[in-house]
């Protein structure tokens, strides 16, 4: 028997608190999935984070570490112990000559933000939400749209994790660098990081303006400078009407000027748009006049030129509104093949099958709008490069995604054929997907084809998780190698089943072994490499 946690918790460093709770129900951001933690326990220091994972090698259980859970993936379910870094948020220390920021891995982007702005200091760049913990957005390669800027862990200069033998480690460049490189897209299965040592930027203004343009037009700026006119640059492209809003932004030293505001654009706009959006799921033919509808009303655009201007503080002007539970799966692409993917998803939509050349048929199924077009370039970047970077190494990279809304947690009929027609037409574009989305076809076997590197990122989990505490079944489906007939590691926790949840999505629910793979008392050691081993282990250089 697996010794008791209520027993083992009076054991273990009694002195210090073990703030958990059951009967938690956790559900991702868009209420894709939900499951029901053993625990739910929220730590406020090292100390106690250091009691949770050495409660969890002696109770045998699985720790999952979840912030806003804004993945709409499974990544983060468990039937295990979830950990939640909420309270563990505070900066530590500034150094005002080089603006670099230490703080605890539970803070927010939001107050990462804010506490920031008191500085006079600012995140160099941003993805289009602010809700993460600044560990998830570094988990999952999150990114912004510059082709200046590479992701977001291209700014994190150090590193501290706690790993599964309870040690924290301390990793960087210079310091353990496979550790680290394993670590900044760790998709939560090399350990808990702790601290972040992050590059910050002096406070900036941006200056943006959004324009309506053919798609055409678009295409034919490609290759000369429309990813690289201005520092920020993204685009949202609307399929049926065949247009393109651009928005674009560089730093300024004018007054904050708000953006333009229209009736449609507070609660009325919103659940108009919404209850519309519902309707789609029932007669789906009405989703390229919904289309039309959200240019007009939304955005105020009518005709090719239209533009909005706005000067905003840089994080509030690089963030959008998410509206409502959605599906994305987004994929990251070289730059020059975007110009290939915008025409041939364009002629899939529009039943042209000739130029797409993609091998499912349109069946009338009709898609949602827009589709997000962003760009990013780690390959100028001279620090280590994740193990896990999913962007071109030897270039800038092109985002593409296919959002599908689910209105009051209705699914999209389209999900299923839209999603196996763009994810093979990014793959024959050479793309990989974004970690943290809802990509469906891909294969074990694609990812190892996707990544050469994933060899060594899985060689460091070996090392610092070999008995599989940080690990779940989204890491087996997808990157962990196959059992062959071995039995699975002694804390890794399996799906057992899935189930349609009350008021949509599905409710999860996982196991770990049945049974021990020997039994283990509550006073022998956990089976880790220490001290001069682990000096050994991470001595060489990235």
């Amino acid at each position: 028997m697996d010794p008791s946690p209520e027993w083992e918790k009076s054991q273990v460093d009694a002195d210090i608190p073990f703030r958990a709770s059951a009967h938690h129900q956790h559900h991702t951001w868009a209420g894709t999935y939900h499951s029901f933690p053993e625990l739910y326990i929220q730590p406020h220091s090292t100390k106690e984070i250091q009691k949770i994972v050495n409660l969890a090698q002696r109770c045998r259980r699985r720790l999952v570490v979840v912030g806003c859970g804004h993945s709409p993936s499974d990544l983060t379910c468990t039937s295990s112990w979830m950990v939640n870094l909420d309270r563990f948020k505070r900066i530590l220390k500034i150094d005002f000559r080089s603006n670099v920021v230490v703080m605890q891995s539970g803070i927010r982007l939001h107050d990462l933000i804010t506490q920031l702005r008191v500085l006079q200091l600012a995140m160099p760049n941003l993805g289009s939400i602010d809700n993460q913990s600044i560990a998830g957005a570094i988990a999952t390669a999150t990114h912004g749209s510059s082709t200046r800027h590479g992701i977001l862990s291209q700014s994190v200069l150090a590193l501290k994790i706690m790993l599964a033998d309870g040690s924290e480690w301390s990793c960087s460049a210079d310091e353990h660098a496979d550790l680290f490189r394993a670590a900044l897209v760790s998709l939560g299965a090399i350990g808990i990081i702790t601290e972040v040592s992050f590059q910050a930027v002096p406070a900036y203004k941006l200056q943006w303006s959004q324009s309506l343009h053919p798609l055409e037009d678009i295409i034919a700026e490609w290759e000369k400078d429309l990813w690289t006119q201005t520092e920020f640059t993204r685009i949202w492209w609307l399929p049926y009407k065949r247009k393109v809003i651009k928005w674009e932004a560089d730093k300024t030293d004018c007054q904050v000027r708000p953006p333009p505001l229209n009736r449609w654009t507070g609660a009325l706009g919103f659940h108009t748009y919404h209850i519309l959006l519902y309707l789609s799921t029932w007669i789906p033919r009405i989703l390229p006049a919904l289309e039309r509808f959200t240019l007009s009303v939304q955005y105020g655009f009518k005709d090719d030129g239209d533009c909005a201007t706005a000067v905003q503080e840089g994080p509030a002007a690089l963030l959008m509104n998410c509206l409502y539970s959605q599906f994305v799966n987004e994929w990251a692409i070289p730059l020059q093949k975007g110009p290939e993917a915008l025409t041939r998803l364009s002629a899939w939509i529009h039943g042209d099958e000739q130029t797409a050349r993609i091998p499912y048929a349109l069946d009338g199924h009709y898609v949602h709008a827009p589709i997000e077009v962003r760009v990013t370039d780690t390959s100028t970047n001279p620090g280590p490069r994740p193990y896990l970077d999913n962007t071109v190494p030897n270039g800038p990279t092109l985002y593409l995604n296919a959002t599908l809304y689910r209105p009051y947690n209705a699914d999209p009929p389209c999900r299923q054929r839209y999603y196996e027609a763009f994810e093979w037409l990014m793959r024959e574009l050479g793309g990989r997907p974004h970690w943290a989305k809802n990509f469906s076809t891909v294969t074990k076997k694609d990812f190892q084809d996707m990544y050469p590197q994933l060899k060594e990122w899985l060689r460091v989990r070996d090392q610092v998780d070999p008995k599989g505490i940080f690990v779940g079944d989204w890491h087996r489906r997808h990157i962990l190698p196959d059992d062959e007939g071995k039995a699975m590691l002694a804390s890794e926790e399996r799906m057992i089943r899935t189930e349609p949840a009350k008021g949509g999505g599905l409710n999860w629910f996982g196991q770990l072994l049945p049974k021990p793979l020997k039994p283990e008392s509550s006073e022998e050691n956990f089976d880790l490499l220490q001290g001069p081993e682990w000096q050994a282990l991470f001595s060489k250089g990235a």
